[in-house]
């Protein structure tokens, strides 16, 4: 079983900074595939970003160039640097985990394990 607990969310200004980051249970970056979504009340999930095991990375259109996925395997920590915040960034955030060596689509029906989420507000 894989836990993942987020943390680093909270509130910033547009054009503001954020690091969300995702402590993962045990060692899966061999073998999972790992991603952010976002979920805004009312709205489905969406996937944000995912990474491979071997450090490939993909991002939804509405996020490349400000947000950046990233891994530590020696902590076992997933990050999310957020740059550029804008107010419709505004959700709550998860981290999720999928098994397998690639990371074929950022839909959050594919993934397996999912953290609890934490917060993120930007205002105007």
């Amino acid at each position: 079983q894989v836990q993942l607990v987020e943390s680093g969310g909270g509130s910033v200004q547009a054009g503001g900074s954020l690091r969300l980051s995702c402590a993962v249970s045990r060692y899966t970056y061999t073998s999972y595939c790992m991603g952010w979504f976002h979920q805004a009340p009312g709205k489905d999930r969406e996937g944000v970003a995912t990474i491979t095991p071997d450090g490939s990375t993909s991002y939804a259109d509405s996020v490349k160039g400000r947000f950046t996925i990233s891994q530590d395997n020696d902590k076992n920590t997933l990050y999310l640097q957020m740059n550029s915040l804008k107010p419709e960034d505004s959700a709550m955030y998860y981290c999720a985990a999928m098994r397998g060596f690639s990371c074929p689509t950022l839909a959050a029906w594919a993934f397996d394990y999912w953290g609890q989420g934490t917060h993120v507000t930007v205002s105007s």
